[in-house]
Formats: C-alpha cells, sequence, structure tokens
C-alpha cells in the first residue's frame, strides 16, 4: 500500500479541521477571558498579573484542570492539526522564503527555550526560597515582576506558555527543513 499525505476528501482531515476549531474555540475564549479579567483588575487595583486568573481558575470543577493547562493542551493540539490539514500552503514556498522562515522559526526556538528556562529557574527559586522556613509558598501565586514592577508574570503562566511558544516553534522548524511533500501524492 502506498502512503498518501492526508487530502481534503479524507475523513481523517475533517477530523483534524474538526477539532482545530474546538481548540481555536478553547484558545479564543481563554484569551478573551484573561484579557476581561486583567482589564477588571487593572482598572480597580491599577495593576494586574499576567496570568494569574488562568492559574487560579479550574474549569470544569474544583482540583481539575486550571485554565493554563486548557490552553496549553488547546495550542498544542491545534498546532498539530494546522500542521496536518495545512501542509499544502508550505510547499510553494520559495526558497529563499523558506530560508527566511527558518531562521525566524531558528530564533523564536531559542528565545522560548531560553524563556522556559529563566521562568522555570525563577519558579524553583522561589520555591525554594519559601521552603527553607518550612512552609511549602503558594506555588500558583509566585510572580517575577519583570520587565515591569506594575505588570509581574505569573511563573506557572509564563513557563507553560513559552514552552507552548517552544515546542511549536521547534515543531515548525523540524517541518520546515523536512524534504517538501508531493502534491500528488
Amino acid at each position: 500500500m502506498e502512503r498518501r499525505h492526508l487530502q481534503e476528501t479524507d475523513t481523517g482531515y475533517k477530523v483534524f479541521l474538526y477539532i482545530f476549531y474546538v481548540c481555536a474555540f478553547l484558545m479564543l475564549s481563554i484569551t478573551a477571558y484573561g484579557f476581561y479579567a486583567m482589564y477588571v483588575e487593572w482598572e480597580e487595583n491599577g495593576t494586574y498579573i499576567m496570568g494569574e486568573v488562568l492559574v487560579k481558575t479550574e474549569i470544569p470543577f474544583e482540583n481539575f484542570a486550571k485554565l493554563t493547562t486548557w490552553l496549553f493542551f488547546s495550542t498544542i493540539i491545534g498546532w498539530y492539526c494546522v500542521s496536518r490539514i495545512g501542509w499544502k500552503k508550505t510547499t510553494k514556498l520559495m526558497t529563499w522564503k523558506m530560508a527566511l522562515l527558518q531562521l525566524m522559526l531558528l530564533g523564536f526556538v531559542i528565545i522560548s527555550l531560553y524563556e522556559v528556562l529563566y521562568n522555570f529557574t525563577v519558579l524553583n527559586a522561589q520555591i525554594t526560597a519559601g521552603i527553607i522556613d518550612g512552609r511549602v509558598p503558594d506555588i500558583d501565586s509566585l510572580t517575577v515582576a519583570y520587565p515591569d514592577q506594575n505588570r509581574p508574570w505569573n511563573l506557572i503562566f509564563a513557563t507553560k506558555m513559552f514552552l507552548v511558544g517552544f515546542i511549536i516553534s521547534s515543531h515548525a522548524f523540524y517541518l520546515s527543513t523536512k524534504p517538501r511533500k508531493n502534491l500528488d501524492t
């Protein structure tokens, strides 16, 4: 049996497409909720913690999954679906455009890897510093006030989002270095 690439007429194509739509809905609704909560906090306090509401909100019931986990999951699954259903768009890229795309993706890989390591290191240091006096700190509330004191980032949120960026940009870089698929097969 000859291996064939996913085509629009295949049943699997529709499955990937519908799953992508579900993931896109999840990503958009979680992001809209996060922006709304940040706006409300900014209006009330004059400051906000980036991503804190997403780390502290559990869906569909208490002690299940946090919104950051749903955002992480839907982004990775959504990306995979896009890479499966959108492969034809990349077959027509000219050599110089592909070279620029690969350099850009490599830059994203390096930057997001650095940010994952940085945020994870700061998170680990804050957890360790909090345990010294015998109590485990509330890990979901740990923040880093960088780059702006008035707009700190929640470390769990930052680590997960940059990890998503690293995974997606690494996968995209890998796909961009593979030989181009033939449109006929």
